[in-house]
């Protein structure tokens, strides 16, 4: 193949991607310029496939895509589904609430509706808070936006989100970090189980860019504050 295809959703979230000024065909951010890194490791074009997020996996399942390359931690319900490459990246979970709420434990969640994208790894995170109301969102389009909309309207109490795109909302008036679960969920690229190649082929390409530093030069390009996660030099999850 001479052209690359990944799924992912078009949101404005950054620094992981901006909201494209075109469709979707050109992206900025931390994954799309990983991703960038990989194609031109494997000497190929780019491009996106701008979709739902939970049409991300079913296309790739069907063969539109070679991999979702999206906020996919790597967790069993996904894994059922497809398989995993290394990871690119490794995050923790922060809860969002509106400005001036008190809460700053998982046990101040408790009566609170709280939401995450479902059968995610933030769901899960959501789930276990005693007495909360997890409240899944689908996505049929922003779903990011969606919920950080939910939460400023008062339809729901807090979000769970990634730390590396909810902890930059604390900086909204309208918002404030409750506090960070330190849950280190790995991401990987998801590619079809039926395409043993193209895993091994996108695995080998992020192996080396991991190895020589350069995955490292993109990390630090966009979150500086984060330092780079020593892990992912440890292979592909068992």
């Amino acid at each position: 193949m001479s052209t690359l295809t990944l799924a992912c959703i078009d949101s404005d979230a950054p620094p992981l991607f901006d909201l494209s000024a075109d469709g979707g065909r050109t992206r900025t951010g931390y994954e799309p310029d990983a991703a960038r890194l990989v194609a031109e490791e494997l000497g190929m074009d780019l491009e996106w496939l701008v979709l739902p997020w939970d049409d991300m996996i079913p296309a790739v399942q069907r063969g539109q895509a070679h991999g979702v390359w999206c906020g996919q931690g790597i967790i069993p319900s996904r894994q059922e589904q497809v398989a995993f490459t290394r990871p690119y990246a490794v995050f923790s979970e922060s809860v969002l609430v509106r400005a001036g709420d008190p809460a700053r434990t998982q046990e101040d969640m408790a009566g609170y509706r709280v939401a995450a994208i479902r059968d995610s790894a933030n769901m899960r995170l959501a789930e276990s808070f005693q007495g909360a109301q997890p409240v899944p969102f689908d996505s049929s389009g922003d779903v990011f936006g969606d919920m950080i909309a939910a939460v400023r309207n008062g339809s729901v109490d807090a979000m769970v989100d990634d730390d590396v795109v909810t902890v930059p909302l604390g900086d909204d008036p309208d918002f404030a970090i409750a506090f960070t679960v330190e849950t280190r969920n790995p991401w990987g690229v998801g590619i079809s189980k039926d395409s043993p190649d193209t895993l091994q082929l996108l695995d080998g390409a992020l192996a080396r860019v991991i190895a020589d530093g350069r995955l490292a030069a993109v990390w630090r390009k966009w979150m500086p504050h984060l330092p780079f996660p020593a892990d992912l030099h440890e292979g592909r999850p068992s």
